[in-house]
């Protein structure tokens, strides 16, 4: 469905973005990563899948390195036709005691790259007049949790723009939308949930449903699969109207 195009996937060395990128790459779709780490592992994975792959380490808090991120993309493959911005990092705490730089640092991670990879890749998606910007939001940009404000302010802001950019492209060939997960087992909530099991004196397998429990009705994790699942389809012209779309994967949290 994607064979000739590309798509850049933010944060997606590992984790959700990983997974986003190889089910497009599964696709046809030509890969751009980016992300912190050793990026020889994942780029392997793609390529296997036959498809062709580059890296790019921008920090998604400079707007110079995303600039040349962009820059990088194009001159690679031409442009970059599948936009997904996944980037994105947390800090937990209460308002007041919320350090300002922590603060900073997820608004401009989560939220400001993805303004700064849009406006850049627009352009070009729009003389193509096809193209497809996919936000990895979070439940959190729906409804809120205790402790992390810089977290939920960004995740409603990226609902917000992909609203926004939704509108502004309406009458073109590219489409904006965003996926929201619940929650998915990455390995930082691994460690919360095994955390959590130590502190209590419980199971591992009990402070799993402990966790689920609070927020995510079915008591099953998201998976990256089916979020990779849902971004395909969002590429898909059975999704040709689907725009400003603030989608959730997460197991009944939002329905509550």
């Amino acid at each position: 469905m994607l064979k000739g195009k590309t798509a850049l996937v933010t944060g997606s060395t590992s984790g959700i973005g990983l997974g986003i990128a190889k089910a497009l790459a599964q696709q046809g779709a030509n890969i751009v990563l980016n992300g912190f780490g050793d990026a020889k592992g994942p780029q392997s994975e793609i390529e296997s899948l036959g498809v062709a792959s580059a890296y790019h380490g921008a920090d998604m808090s400079k707007p110079a390195e995303i600039e040349d991120m962009m820059k990088f993309a194009a001159s690679k493959f031409g442009r970059v036709d599948v936009l997904v911005n996944n980037a994105g990092i947390q800090h937990v705490a209460k308002v007041e005691d919320f350090p300002v730089e922590k603060w900073d640092a997820v608004i401009a991670i989560n939220l400001t790259s993805a303004f700064h990879t849009t406006r850049l890749a627009i352009p070009a998606m729009r003389e193509a007049n096809w193209g497809r910007v996919i936000n990895i939001a979070s439940a959190h940009g729906l409804v809120a949790s205790a402790q992390k404000s810089a977290y939920v302010a960004a995740k409603h802001g990226i609902v917000g723009l992909t609203k926004a950019v939704a509108l502004e492209t309406a009458t073109t060939g590219l489409t904006c939308n965003a996926i929201c997960p619940g929650w998915v087992l990455t390995p930082l909530v691994q460690k919360q949930i095994d955390d959590r099991a130590a502190r209590e004196g419980i199971s591992v397998a009990q402070a799993q449903i402990d966790l689920l429990g609070e927020k995510q009705p079915s008591l099953q994790f998201t998976t990256v699969d089916q979020l990779g699942g849902l971004a395909v389809f969002l590429c898909s012209a059975a999704a040709d109207q689907v725009r400003g779309v603030a989608w959730q994967v997460d197991g009944g949290w939002t329905a509550q």
